[in-house]
């Protein structure tokens, strides 16, 4: 009698796991940005699985070029950079956003996966939270840049920046419509509404890029937010600070 309790409660459970997991696929039939072998849509939501094919796209410049262009988004090529005194420098799938929300200084060059994750976070994270937060929108975000050949923290010696392949960018802070600037380097330590957006804006960029690094994370980083596409293989960790 034991033995058969024991089979039917196993047997339970199986059938329980079963139900689920049939449940679990018919709902993310209807979200493919939560499933990890389905292509990136920039015009659907941000789903589980969103940031890692940004990222993954780091070695596949055609298909990303093919993702802005389903979603209409205006850009141009950049000329490739080689640096052969310096061969871990350079980058060939480099991109110079020509619409949108503008970059101030202009004539930014990233990656095309940075770029790509940048359009979608202006879209879902930014405007967004700028509507609730202040009733107007972003017009410029600012930044420090992109490329630049250069090791960790410019260090002489020690592994290399994502900035040496372009695949990093780094945002200083934002001017709405109505005037209204948020900076990084003044507004993170504070209250109020410019601390609880800078926040919120962060914590988005997480669920885009492979790295996000805020002033929460060192005082190297107190007046930007680090926002890289680093490709790290198939284990695909992340890092939010």
């Amino acid at each position: 009698m034991t033995q058969f309790i024991r089979w039917s409660t196993r047997l339970l459970l199986f059938a329980v796991l079963v139900c689920a997991v049939f449940l679990a696929v018919v709902w993310l039939r209807g979200r493919p940005q939560d499933l990890p072998w389905t292509k990136v849509d920039l015009g659907e939501p941000i789903g589980l699985f969103t940031g890692r094919k940004l990222a993954a796209l780091t070695d596949d410049f055609p298909q990303c070029r093919a993702l802005l262009d389903r979603a209409g988004v205006a850009y141009s090529s950049a000329d490739p950079v080689t640096r052969a005194d310096v061969p871990q420098c350079g980058f060939s799938d480099g991109i110079a956003l020509t619409e949108g929300v503008a970059l101030s200084p202009e004539g930014l060059t990233m990656s095309c996966p940075v770029a790509a994750a940048l359009i979608k976070w202006e879209w879902d994270i930014v405007q967004p939270a700028a509507r609730r937060h202040f009733g107007s929108r972003v017009a410029t975000i600012t930044h420090f840049g992109s490329y630049s050949c250069r090791r960790l923290y410019g260090r002489e010696s020690g592994g290399w920046s994502e900035h040496a392949t372009a695949d990093a960018v780094d945002i200083s802070g934002f001017r709405l419509a109505d005037g209204t600037v948020i900076s990084v380097l003044k507004d993170w330590p504070g209250e109020g509404a410019k601390a609880a957006f800078l926040r919120e804006v962060r914590d988005g960029a997480c669920k885009l890029y492979a790295t996000v690094l805020s002033p929460d994370y060192n005082a190297q980083h107190a007046d930007h937010f680090h926002m890289d596409q680093a490709s790290r293989g198939a284990s695909g960790w992340r890092a939010c600070r």
